[in-house]
Formats: structure tokens, C-alpha cells, sequence
């Protein structure tokens, strides 16, 4: 009998299913691995958008208002 077979029955309904993160939590892993995939890519926009507000407010906005004033 070979490696696979036993942990066929070993496993029975459960053989060939996405293990869980944790016994009582009903996320995969591969949905563990997107959801971290993603909220890496969030970070990176939100970071990206900061430096552009960042650079706004600090370039931008002096200029504007030194040119409203005259």
C-alpha cells in the first residue's frame, strides 16, 4: 500500500482539502497568503498617495498662496 493511499484513509472526507490557518478558523491558507498579498499592495498605494499629498502641501500650496496674495 503506498504513502497516499494510507493518507487517503487516514484522512478520509478530508483528503484532498485546503488545510485551515487554525482548527476553529474557517480561512486556507492560499486565502491567507491573498489577503496578505493584497493588503501589501494596498500599503504600497496608500504610501504612494501620501508622498503625493506630502509633496503637495509642501511644494504646491506655498506657491498657490504666494501667487493669491500678489
Amino acid at each position: 500500500m503506498g504513502e497516499s493511499k494510507r493518507r487517503k484513509e487516514a484522512l478520509q472526507d478530508k483528503y484532498g482539502q485546503e488545510e485551515t490557518i487554525l482548527p476553529w478558523m474557517p480561512i486556507t491558507k492560499s486565502q491567507a497568503e491573498q489577503f496578505v498579498k493584497w493588503s501589501t499592495t494596498g500599503a504600497w498605494i496608500g504610501i504612494g498617495l501620501l508622498v503625493a499629498w506630502w509633496i503637495t502641501v509642501r511644494f504646491i500650496g506655498p506657491s498657490f498662496g504666494w501667487w493669491l496674495v500678489n
